[in-house]
């Protein structure tokens, strides 16, 4: 059986993510696209647009010396336009660890990804990482 084209679209996105292809991943996006990022740190907070979405991209990878690693472990899809991603996140930060399962709930319109919402598993300590 064939995989979702929603589901195809967001583990493309994932593979782009894993390679640094911001390019591919801006293809991917609607212009109006918002990545909404929980807790209390530098990067949490609500990144609306391409830009400031790939622009938070960018400074995981800054912010973690290229050690920042999100690994697919399974896609959700309703038929309707939500994606559920659940991934494992490995990160270094200074002398901080960062291993932390996750989920991304997808909102996709047409062929494009128009909203994220992310969710992870302690929040407290995704705080403490970035702190």
């Amino acid at each position: 059986m064939a995989e979702h084209p929603h589901a195809a679209l967001v583990r493309k996105g994932y593979d782009a993510f894993a390679r640094g292809d911001m390019e591919t991943l801006r293809e991917l996006f609607a212009g109006d696209v918002a990545h909404h990022v929980p807790g209390s740190h530098i990067l949490s907070g609500d990144f609306k647009g391409r830009d400031a979405v790939i622009d938070l991209y960018q400074r995981l990878f800054q912010e973690t010396n290229g050690t920042f690693k999100a690994e697919l472990h399974t896609l959700l899809v309703d038929g309707r336009g939500h994606v559920v991603s659940v991934h494992r996140l490995t990160a270094q930060r200074g002398s901080k660890q960062l291993d932390e399962n996750g989920s991304i709930v997808f909102r996709i319109v047409g062929d494009k990804v128009t909203d994220l919402d992310e969710c992870v598993e302690d929040i407290d300590r995704l705080d403490q990482f970035w702190s």
